[in-house]
């Protein structure tokens, strides 16, 4: 089993089989998102025809949604899966996030968070897409004033909540609408469904992976990973490399692979977040570069797959730095040619 060359193409960072951002996110489940304006690349650069402009579309048009979903951070999913993703996840996002308002010392009342949630949800309304700003001008009118880290938790909670989710695409700033106008309500959800839909996509889109990449990334329990693994039965397989335990898909993709690829990989991307097993493709030695113990992902550079360096995507000239001896300028100029050409259309 060669692990790298697997990740490349079931991430479909490696010969992409999707032409638009909608597949991809399908595809991928649930997306970090933690990046207001690099998650756009981190869809797009796993289609064949990288588009900003197809992503806004998508995104304005609700078939894709940015909230707090899984270790109190940003996601991105499909409408589709929204509700079964929201009813499995919610429960242990709002416990995480209650105990970040105690550490915090915030309480918020059950009183309150009902009153701020109406006004949240009646903004949203009238605005169709508002931003943090725009929460705080209208809870300004009705005489309330909070701090920037509360009304944060009040949004937080009404996401999580099923109330409002992702508005328009702005450049800089996230926006919020209502839920009920983006995305269509479902019925009654079968939690061992929404289990299942949630560990195939996992799954299929990280593998070769592990259990333990399974709890880290989805933030379940670990007896919620082990019964979605085993809600999958005969569609998946165990294989052994160096020790360790992985699962595989019956369907995993494993022809495609071609070496001396470069790939200019944004922060936060699922490449490495998605897993704890990231020294696959990441030396120990050279993990600073790419994320501090505190959770903060920089923009990274992988060459066949091995994470090598770093690069700068706000620039407007390419400047990399790699930190392993790599020096392959020729493949860093046609990927940053690929990235401008994404920024453009």
């Amino acid at each position: 089993m060669n692990p790298v060359a697997i990740r490349l193409l079931n991430q479909q960072l490696m010969v992409p089989q999707f032409k638009t951002p909608v597949e991809v996110v399908s595809h991928m489940g649930a997306m970090q998102a933690q990046e207001y304006r690099m998650m756009r690349w981190a869809v797009e650069m796993r289609t064949t025809k990288p588009s900003h402009k197809a992503f806004k579309e998508a995104f304005d048009s609700g078939q894709i949604i940015r909230m707090h979903l899984m270790r109190g951070t940003w996601q991105l999913m499909t409408a589709e899966d929204y509700w079964p993703f929201i009813s499995l996840c919610a429960p242990k996002a709002i416990a995480v996030t209650k105990g970040w308002m105690s550490s915090n010392r915030i309480s918020i009342p059950d009183d309150e968070m009902m009153r701020i949630r109406d006004i949240l949800a009646r903004t949203a309304s009238d605005q169709g897409s508002v931003t943090k700003e725009g929460f705080v001008q209208a809870l300004a009118e009705r005489g309330l004033q909070m701090d920037d880290h509360r009304l944060s938790y009040h949004i937080r909670m009404a996401e999580m909540s099923g109330v409002l989710c992702s508005g328009d695409l702005l450049p800089m700033k996230a926006t919020y609408t209502l839920t009920t106008n983006k995305v269509k309500s479902q019925g009654t959800i079968d939690r061992d469904e929404a289990l299942l839909r949630f560990t195939r996509k996992y799954i299929q889109c990280h593998q070769p992976a592990t259990l333990e990449d399974f709890v880290w990334w989805s933030g379940l329990s670990v007896n919620d990973c082990r019964k979605g693994i085993t809600l999958l039965g005969n569609t998946i397989h165990r294989e052994t490399w160096k020790g360790r335990e992985f699962y595989l898909t019956d369907d995993c993709r494993t022809r495609g692979f071609r070496t001396g690829k470069l790939l200019l990989i944004p922060p936060y991307d699922e490449y490495l977040i998605g897993y704890k097993s990231r020294d696959i493709v990441l030396s120990p030695e050279h993990r600073h570069h790419a994320h501090n113990n505190s959770g903060i992902f920089q923009p990274i550079i992988a060459r066949d797959g091995i994470v090598c360096g770093n690069w700068s995507p706000f620039r407007e000239d390419c400047q990399v730095d790699f930190f392993n001896g790599s020096n392959n300028m020729e493949g860093v100029q046609e990927a940053w040619a690929l990235y401008q050409r994404f920024r453009l259309k």
